[in-house]
């Protein structure tokens, strides 16, 4: 059955927007606290510099309304980025379904756009890192997400050149051996950045990026449960019940 892209991207952004509920949910409960105690430690260490200014939004805003639209609206935007990447890889890797496609593409899509950035720059609370290096942060964080992606869709291309002489388990365990160790190059030439004031705990530091990371994994698994469904149904409707014979007289 022929279905259109454009019947795929309204499906991915679907279930990205299924997907950002459960990681508004994750963060709600598991990341709020977090923050909260790092923006205490952040105002207590700021309490003789204060000038008596009140935020423009309130805490409470910002933790629920505030968070949600952001989640949402990040969600969505991703479901339908790899609804695209779905449209693009469906038969081109191999002789899977719909709903193992949607599995596969959600994996490689978490590793490259999540994992790989966050082991080389982690995600820091309120009052970690300094406000004059966010961009530069920022850009660098950016930078290791498009650099993880061309390295992994360098290390497909590598894999299906190199399977017809190797053959798929053996092409695959040598791709995935070229992307760790390109991957691994990268994190020691670009720059680290380490600016955790002192006597911050790193207990709430590992806190907060466990959270960041169970955030992320509730996203893309979600989102690939519910494409995979989703992209099944279009792809592959199920078929009408046949009508039931008339017993003849």
């Amino acid at each position: 059955m022929n279905v259109s892209p454009r019947t795929l991207l309204v499906r991915g952004m679907l279930a990205g927007l299924l997907a950002g509920v459960a990681a508004f949910l994750v963060a709600y409960l598991l990341g709020e606290s977090k923050v909260d105690a790092a923006i205490a430690i952040e105002e207590a260490a700021a309490a003789g510099h204060d000038h008596g200014e009140e935020a423009p939004v309130s805490r409470a805003l910002q933790a629920t309304a505030g968070l949600g639209t952001g989640v949402l609206l990040y969600a969505v935007a991703l479901g339908g980025i790899a609804a695209l990447v779905y449209c693009y890889a469906l038969g081109r890797i191999g002789r899977f379904g719909p709903r193992a496609t949607a599995a596969l593409v959600t994996a490689a899509l978490f590793v490259t756009v999540t994992l790989m950035p966050f082991f080389k720059y982690p995600a820091n609370p309120p009052a970690v890192g300094d406000p004059e290096t966010a961009a530069r942060r920022t850009a660098l964080h950016l930078l290791m997400i498009a650099l993880s992606a061309l390295l992994a869709a360098g290390a497909l291309i590598l894999g299906r050149r190199l399977a017809p002489k190797l053959g798929n388990g053996n092409a695959s365990i040598v791709a995935g051996g070229a992307f760790v160790l390109v991957i691994g190059v990268s994190y020691a030439v670009l720059p680290g950045i380490n600016e955790v004031p002192a006597g911050f705990p790193a207990a709430l530091i590992w806190d907060f990026r466990l959270a960041s990371l169970a955030i992320q994994t509730a996203l893309w698994t979600t989102f690939g449960l519910a494409f995979g469904y989703l992209a099944e149904r279009a792809l592959a409707p199920a078929s009408p019940p046949k009508e039931a014979v008339q017993p003849t007289s």
